[in-house]
């Protein structure tokens, strides 16, 4: 027997989970999360893919008491962690007789951490992919199973990214389950020493500083745009709130307006064209629509 029992969010959850189903797995239990009324759910939910396989699930964190004492009741033989968003403690990884694993969202051990998509696209990266290794105490420290590459093109959101991650992240499953249930999964110890740690981000760093060059502007926009809270600026005490722009060459002083056709921002090192943007309690414009009317005078962001 091999009796699986599955911590999922998320759509890398629902799409992990699903693939384990098609390949006939063994889920006897699964944990998730409740969706939180501050967040854009945008992503399909774990536990109405549980219910409509009629597996037991359950929203509470896996670390309380009486959800170790189930873990133990049930034995299983693997525990598999998919985007679970609590950190599961080094006691109930040691249940599982054959191991506990996480799919992380990057080609480890670059980017182990929180949102690491998210990290890739601000950070300008090129590459990204998706990992399944073991879990230890340490956040993403464990032997690597494996992994699968993916592109961030310059101008992919990482919304865009987050999707091949999610396909690369079933492409890893799909390969790695056979072997796990056959014992001849690989175990690559993680260099740590060649990756990168990062911590979560609040929607409060998506502050614009525009003394950074407009490339690396524009990697924030894109890498906090729709479905994330977006960067943000602020004009007369207003917050701004950008949603999609592109670099340009050319010169201005940070902050500044140096036209309105097309809106365009000095920066620490050219120039920012700003395509869409909303302002707080408004909805969301065109650049177009946004200056239209407005008189030509010289206005300034604030730094």
């Amino acid at each position: 027997m091999n009796k699986i029992v599955v911590c999922a969010y998320h759509n890398v959850g629902y799409r992990c989970l699903e693939e384990l189903l098609r390949q006939g797995a063994e889920v006897r239990l699964v944990f998730t999360h409740e969706d939180s009324p501050t967040e854009e759910i945008w992503f399909r939910s774990v536990r109405e893919l549980a219910e409509q396989h009629g597996i037991p699930y359950l929203t509470s964190d896996i670390n309380l008491p009486a959800n170790v004492a189930r873990l133990k009741e049930i034995a299983p033989d693997f525990l598999l962690s998919f985007y679970y968003r609590n950190m599961i403690r080094p006691e109930l990884l040691e249940i599982p007789r054959r191991g506990a694993l996480n799919l992380h969202g990057s080609y480890l051990p670059r980017y182990r951490g929180r949102v690491p998509v998210n990290w890739c696209v601000i950070n300008g990266e090129t590459e990204t992919g998706a990992t399944l290794h073991y879990m230890v105490e340490k956040p993403d420290a464990g032997d690597i199973v494996d992994r699968e590459k993916v592109t961030i093109g310059f101008t992919d959101t990482a919304f865009d990214v987050f999707n091949k991650v999610t396909d690369a992240a079933v492409t890893v499953i799909s390969r790695a389950w056979p072997q796990l249930l056959a014992g001849t999964a690989p175990r690559i110890p993680m260099d740590l020493k060649a990756g990168n740690y990062c911590g979560g981000r609040k929607p409060a760093d998506g502050r614009i500083d525009w003394t950074k060059p407009a490339v690396a502007i524009y990697n924030l926009v894109r890498g906090v745009t729709h479905p994330y809270p977006g960067a943000f600026t602020h004009l007369d005490e207003q917050k701004v709130v950008i949603w999609s722009a592109w670099p340009v060459e050319g010169t201005g002083a940070p902050g500044r307006i140096v036209s309105t056709s097309p809106l365009r921002v000095g920066t620490g090192e050219g120039l920012l064209e700003i395509r869409s943007l909303q302002i707080e309690g408004e909805e969301e414009l065109t650049a177009t629509e946004w200056v239209e009317g407005k008189t030509s005078e010289i206005v300034f962001f604030k730094t």
